[in-house]
């Protein structure tokens, strides 16, 4: 049996081990990121960060601890974290007798939330940042930590502390921040799609499933190899909820005072645990080119006791000439190491595409390549300036590969029922997807006892066209 059919959950850990992602740290549902692990969050970052600065983004940083009593101003929202906030409350150790502690005479005079999301602290910057309609619209993102004490916790999808983009933007009128709410939840969808090859099903979050304090949730849900529903991203319409809370007003062109709508935004670490689960295999890590560290690997076949100066001299002209297109190249030409665990560290590390060197090659001019997604059945062997030539829509042609696997896969595992029993009757059967139900379905009684025997959540209510326009229907399935 596939050791993903057999243990998701065990197959998932181990792909994140083998490929030297992440490791488990001293501190309680929180993650050391390992060097290759962190070079892939870089590369979402880099690339994202381009996206929204075209669109008038600017990049700040606020403090990571927030007063409590910022929380207490906007209850609906303090209510959807208070279960999750760690607390600070002293500010010194005391040394008792060889014994560290707290000193209980270092007690803060209002304790500190650390950050679980900052639409609170930013909210206050902007009472004072915007005085005019002039100021607007203000378009605020920052890269940053933030803490949620997370009960269950598993590397990358949910941990007490992680990273991530949050954007807090404000605007003049209600239309202006909904519109951009939903124009965020495209850029998302297309940013997975481009660099993620992932498809994903945008639309709105019910009631039960919004943000506190906002006046709408827009997520995009994903679906991962083991049919369950991973939240990739989620835009929030805040309207003027928190422009009351704090205050943000601005003068308007005929001298009054007006309030200030805003949106909220972010994504996270957990795109690279939505990574693996898309699209590994039972071998390991399966990256997509654009935002793999190394797009490209060299192993030369060395021989020892062998003068092998030509063939790493070739090896290193052929990275040279692969970097100076803009392909990130690495050359393993490690001689103690042996060929086939050379070839096995690539593969458990993702890497899209693997060239093999050796002297026969080497006499005439010739290499053979891998894809990482295809495996054996890819194996070509053509001439070296050829595949240097054809690199690029190689890489390419695999990132579109992966895109359409994964939507293929997400397609054929949705499945629509007009009533909530053939809902039941298809989990009944050991179906795992997505099902999409009438929205009036999913608010009869009944549906609390399905949704509870089969562990089911409402993901999101799906947009049916590209104008944001919403069905009567929504999407439930298991969920992480």
């Amino acid at each position: 049996m596939s050791a993903r059919k057999e243990d998701f959950s065990k197959w998932y850990l181990k792909v994140i081990q083998d490929a030297g992602l992440s490791e488990n740290s001293p501190v309680r549902g929180c993650m050391t990121m390992k060097p290759y692990g962190y070079a892939i969050w870089e590369l979402i970052r880099d690339e994202f960060n381009k996206i929204i600065k075209e669109d008038g983004v600017k990049n700040c940083y606020f403090p990571l601890l927030i007063p409590m009593s910022y929380f207490a101003k906007e209850a609906e929202h303090v209510e959807g974290f208070a279960k999750e906030v760690a607390v600070v409350t002293h500010y010194r150790l005391k040394n008792n007798d060889g014994n560290l502690g707290i000193d209980e005479n270092a007690k803060l005079e209002e304790p500190y939330v650390i950050r679980p999301t900052s639409e609170t602290i930013i909210g206050e910057a902007m009472s004072r940042w915007i005085k005019s309609y002039r100021d607007l619209p203000l378009k605020l993102n920052q890269w940053a930590n933030v803490m949620r004490w997370e009960m269950r916790t598993r590397p990358f999808l949910r941990t007490a502390e992680f990273l991530w983009q949050e954007g807090h933007n404000a605007f003049a009128t209600e239309e202006e921040s909904s519109e951009n709410a939903k124009q965020v939840l495209r850029i998302y969808q297309n940013f997975v799609r481009d660099y993620l090859a992932m498809y994903s099903i945008g639309g709105t979050k019910t009631k039960e499933e919004r943000f506190g304090g906002a006046k709408e949730t827009y997520t995009f849900e994903s679906m991962m190899q083991d049919g369950k529903s991973l939240q990739s991203g989620t835009s929030h319409d805040l309207s003027n909820n928190f422009a009351k809370a704090f205050n943000i007003l601005y003068q308007n062109k005929d001298g009054k005072q007006e309030l200030a709508y805003t949106t909220s935004w972010g994504i996270t670490t957990r795109l690279i645990g939505a990574i693996i689960m898309s699209h590994s295999d039972d071998d390991g890590l399966i990256l997509p080119p654009k935002i793999a560290p190394t797009q490209i690997i060299i192993l030369p076949f060395i021989k020892k006791n062998t003068d092998n100066t030509l063939l790493l001299q070739k090896c290193d002209e052929i990275k040279q000439k692969l970097q100076s297109r803009g392909i990130r190249t690495e050359v393993d030409g490690d001689m103690d190491k042996r060929f086939s665990d050379k070839i096995w560290n690539s593969i458990r590390k993702g890497i899209p595409l693997r060239l093999e060197l050796g002297e026969r090659e080497l006499e005439k001019e010739m290499i053979t390549y891998v894809r990482r997604d295809l495996g054996k059945i890819s194996k070509t062997t053509i001439s070296i300036d050829e595949f240097i030539e054809n690199s690029d829509s190689l890489l390419n042609e695999m990132q579109v590969d992966m895109y359409e696997k994964h939507k293929n896969f997400t397609n054929q595992n949705t499945k629509r029922c007009a009533t909530l029993e053939e809902c039941e009757k298809l989990f009944e059967s050991g179906f795992i997807g997505f099902v999409e139900l009438p929205l009036s379905e999913t608010e009869k009684e009944e549906y609390d006892k399905v949704a509870s025997t089969y562990k089911l959540t409402r993901r999101c209510m799906p947009f049916v066209d590209e104008n944001f326009n919403l069905g009567e229907s929504v999407i439930v399935a298991k969920s992480y």
